[in-house]
């Protein structure tokens, strides 16, 4: 079958293991990877025999040689797009898929698709979303350059597992599987290599029930020259940036909301404790010097927890947490608490012109409560803007799509 994306569709001989309604469908982008298509589909198809599942095979082609045609010839259906990308070829190819388990990966003999069986047995099983692991399973000589092997993914698996609590041994595996169902609930945004970061990440906002399969990966046949290569020494580091940037995206509990928390108790307990004036703390003074520091921690953290929420509820990646701070902070509750925020703090500040004025325009010491004044107009003001950044995406959110 021969599918061109945007223009006529062509219908062609399917392989004898397609059935009407598929289980399984492969979904491969490919790009001038004539040298090796033809044999990939056939370890597909004695995959899919092994496993015992009926399935489909849809190449995303992005080629200028004749991969496409001899993908059609082997019984695979051919998705023809513009080059744009590798998370691009799987967002195209999503409204074309069949089958109710989805398996991606390369069509350049990397991966062996002729062992199907442990991502069909644990999608049977009820997991959503199931990672190959290279790490876990095994690693041809000279598959892996030393610097993704050691350094690279080593170390963007584990920023991803700590930002986000998974456990994963391999986020940049490019053999997995998941359910259609999962895969159109993940809704995939990154147009190149940084997809794979994006889908793992997802799957742990979202919630999918995850495993890791150990899967074989080899060096590339002789006379193919990866991607990366062809792409130039730079393009490792440049996916690698991109991965990062978008696990960064995904993750304002990390960055946001837990050092908020922090940065806002610390700061409230120095400013409140300071009200009064300067102390000795276990031989330590504090003063307005610290005063003025607890305001600006007080500060930051409560924009950082603001963000926090922001992110989250702008995402949605959990409904239920949406639907809670849609109740507890409500348009009327916020804009009242920022104005009577506000107001207490005028009003302190108040008692510090009154002072001013009846010293002659002077101070001899330093009004306290007036840096405290200062934070509540500030916290005031905060909160009053974020109230209504919150309920602007509230209200985006449920207004009716155009068609």
């Amino acid at each position: 079958m021969d599918i061109v994306l945007g223009d006529e569709v062509e219908m062609g001989e399917e392989h004898p293991a397609e059935a009407d309604r598929p289980l399984v469908s492969m979904v491969v982008p490919a790009l001038n990877e004539e040298t090796t298509v033809g044999e990939f589909i056939d370890w597909c198809w004695e995959g899919l025999d092994k496993a015992r599942v009926q399935g489909e095979i849809l190449i995303v082609d992005s080629s200028m040689d004749c991969t496409g045609v001899i993908a059609e010839a082997k019984g695979a259906r051919v998705l023809r797009v513009p080059k744009r990308g590798l998370g691009r070829a799987y967002i195209d190819a999503t409204p074309y898929i069949r089958g109710e388990y989805v398996i991606m990966g390369d069509c350049d003999l990397t991966y062996d698709f002729r062992e199907l069986g442990p991502f069909v047995d644990k999608l049977h099983e009820g997991y959503d979303f199931v990672m190959g692991s290279r790490f876990k399973g095994y690693i041809a000589p000279g598959a892996m350059p030393a610097l993704h092997r050691y350094f690279g993914t080593p170390v963007t698996t584990w920023v991803l597992n700590l930002m986000y609590g998974t456990r994963y041994t391999d986020i940049h595996c490019g053999m997995r599987a998941l359910t259609l169902d999962s895969l159109k609930r993940i809704g995939l945004e990154s147009q190149g290599w940084e997809y794979a970061s994006e889908m793992v990440l997802k799957a742990a906002r979202l919630k999918l029930r995850t495993c890791e399969v150990p899967v074989r990966f080899y060096s590339d046949r002789e006379g193919r020259v990866s991607h990366h290569k062809r792409t130039g020494w730079f393009s490792p580091w440049k996916a690698g940036w991109q991965n990062l940037r978008a696990m960064f995206l995904y993750a304002p509990d990390f960055f946001l909301a837990k050092p908020g928390w922090v940065s806002l108790a610390l700061g409230l307990a120095l400013t409140l404790s300071l009200v009064g004036g300067p102390y000795q703390l276990f031989g330590v003074g504090l003063n307005l010097h610290w005063m003025l520091l607890g305001l600006t921690l007080t500060t930051l953290g409560y924009s950082a927890l603001q963000l926090g929420i922001l992110a989250r509820v702008f995402y949605n990646f959990d409904p239920a947490y949406t639907r809670r701070v849609e109740r507890m902070i409500t348009y009327n509750k916020g804009v009242i608490t920022g104005i009577t925020l506000g107001s207490v703090g005028v009003v302190l500040n108040l008692g510090l012109v009154i002072i001013w004025l009846r010293s002659g325009l002077r101070l001899a010491e330093f009004y306290h409560p007036a840096i405290l004044g200062l934070l509540l107009i500030i916290l005031g003001f905060q909160t009053f803007a974020f109230t209504l950044l919150l309920h602007m995406i509230l209200k985006d959110r449920t207004r009716p799509s155009e068609e």
